[in-house]
């Protein structure tokens, strides 16, 4: 199966459903080390008269080294059948193991931008914006008390969605 390229406007997954229920890869990295992990949480929309996607990561993770090493990543969803496999990627870390390869994916390249063939969506997206979530600026304290009791806040990344690729 290969892909081909559709706008993003094209998409008709529902959102929600593709990322907080079925989940997906954020991906980062180059030709010689690629490192995934399992997120449910962030979005898609229009910021700056562009189609972007923001994610969040906690600077606790391995694969935060890779997105800030590098200008373009990759947003990747998948069927029903590969939940137990994002589940696996979202609890080991790559520091300690090949995660990608134990999980049994194949890694691509969009141009330098790493992704997996096993998804059915893939976003190559440029990063336009990073900023540490500050407990200051939430407005409801339950937030900080019931997310971060470590104080470990994420990172929100705002990137361009370059290219939008499905399974044919």
């Amino acid at each position: 199966m290969s892909f081909r390229e559709i706008s993003a406007e094209q998409l008709k997954e529902n959102t929600f459903d593709m990322i907080g229920k079925k989940w997906m890869l954020v991906t980062a990295g180059n030709k010689e080390k690629v490192n995934t992990m399992t997120a449910s949480w962030g979005g898609l929309g229009v910021m700056w008269g562009k189609n972007t996607a923001f994610i969040v990561i906690r600077p606790t993770r391995y694969t935060k080294e890779f997105i800030d090493r590098e200008e373009t990543l990759s947003l990747s969803f998948y069927g029903e059948e590969y939940k137990k496999t994002l589940s696996y990627l979202g609890t080991v870390s790559g520091r300690e193991e090949d995660k990608i390869a134990n999980a049994g994916l194949t890694v691509e390249f969009e141009e330098e931008t790493p992704y997996f063939r096993e998804a059915s969506v893939v976003m190559k997206v440029k990063k336009l914006y990073a900023q540490e979530m500050n407990p200051g600026c939430m407005l409801d304290a339950s937030i900080d008390e019931k997310w971060y009791p470590a104080k470990d806040y994420h990172m929100m990344y705002i990137c361009e969605v370059e290219k939008v690729l499905i399974k044919e």
